[in-house]
């Protein structure tokens, strides 16, 4: 079986300095399943707007940027198309950048369907930096940093696993 290197993407912000730390590319996913009440980007909702853009071709265009320091991946929803950013992300980590991911979904959520949804295993271990959460209107503070409302977190993947236990996820698989 062949994987298909398409992505369904709302858009790529070529540098941007507010989605994580120093210059990064923020690849905004296409499909989201939270709708948010006033959603930063409810154009990203429908699964089948935005634009099947070649991996291959965004991961070349990553690589001939020496300004960034990371790729942030957003939405919609990256988990959605879990299998398609893991191999995006795999590739960034090979160029030594790092991963951040924004997602409606809370980090005990991706935790426990991780082995059940194709590419969450695989994106987790890829994701540096995992900002999660539904976007929350009532508790929406532009004072944040890297965040849109204070119920969403900043989570550091990698250091929390460890604390978890990396064995009782099966994440070495």
């Amino acid at each position: 079986m062949s994987f298909d290197k398409k992505i369904r993407l709302a858009g790529i912000l070529q540098e941007s300095l507010v989605n994580g730390p120093g210059i990064r590319r923020v690849i905004f996913a296409q499909g989201c399943p939270h709708n948010c009440k006033n959603c930063f980007s409810p154009h990203t909702h429908s699964y089948d707007k935005g634009e099947l853009m070649d991996m291959d071709i965004i991961i070349e265009d990553i690589r001939r940027n020496p300004l960034l320091k990371g790729v942030t991946f957003s939405g919609g929803e990256p988990w959605e198309q879990a299998d398609k950013f893991s191999y995006i992300a795999k590739a960034v980590k090979a160029m030594g950048l790092s991963v951040w991911c924004y997602t409606g979904y809370t980090f005990e959520y991706i935790l426990q369907h991780h082995n059940k949804k194709r590419g969450w295993s695989e994106l987790l271990k890829y994701v540096d930096v995992l900002v999660d959460g539904k976007f929350e209107e009532d508790k929406k503070d532009s004072a944040l940093r890297f965040r849109g409302s204070a119920n969403q977190r900043i989570i550091d993947v990698k250091s929390s696993i460890e604390v978890m236990g990396a064995v009782a996820l099966d994440l070495d698989k």
